[in-house]
């Protein structure tokens, strides 16, 4: 079912991609990501920003500074700590990702007119149910990285029990508090 999925939605993505070509020439495709990221989170500050974007905090704040230099965000100092930056889209920015949905909205019009009745709500019903299985999923992924403040690290094991030898390290019993 997977491979059948990627192989149509291809149709979809390619729709998705030439809207964003013919409408987004002034911004790359990671400044593009990170504007519909301040659109969803508007003030967002720069730690989650690069965070949400999956990159280095130093690359966010370059990529930061070339819409800012665009003209596509506003920087703000916090409201309750004035180091911290507050991230805004710019009227600008709002007609880019306007014109950028308009463009998308007029290609799907047009395939989907050329589809029945039934397979357009067959591929509505079906596209929600993805969609929202899709958000549950990821949820669930970010509610486990929250609870886990180290990422990627051993878990304790738990109080009392013999833990894992450990490079540098030998057999340890956890201590009870």
């Amino acid at each position: 079912m997977a491979v059948e999925f990627d192989a149509v939605a291809d149709a979809l993505l390619t729709v998705w991609e030439a809207a964003r070509e013919r409408t987004t020439s002034r911004v790359s495709g990671a400044q593009l990501r990170a504007i519909m990221l301040v659109e969803q989170h508007d003030g967002i500050n720069l730690r989650r920003l690069a965070t949400g974007l999956d990159m280095l905090l130093s690359s966010a704040s370059r990529l930061c500074d070339r819409l800012v230099a665009a003209g596509m965000l506003e920087r703000e100092p916090g409201r309750f700590d004035r180091r911290e930056i507050s991230l805004h889209l710019t009227p600008e920015a709002r007609r880019l990702l306007t014109e950028l949905r308009d463009d998308r909205r007029q290609q799907l019009a047009a395939i989907l007119a050329d589809m029945t009745p039934e397979g357009r709500q067959a591929l509505l019903r079906g596209m929600r149910e993805f969609d929202e299985a899709a958000r549950h999923r990821n949820a669930s992924v970010q509610s486990v990285e929250a609870d886990d403040p180290w990422p990627g690290r051993p878990q304790d094991p738990p109080v009392g029990l013999p833990t894992q030898d450990r490079p540098g390290n030998g057999p340890q019993v956890a201590r009870t508090a």
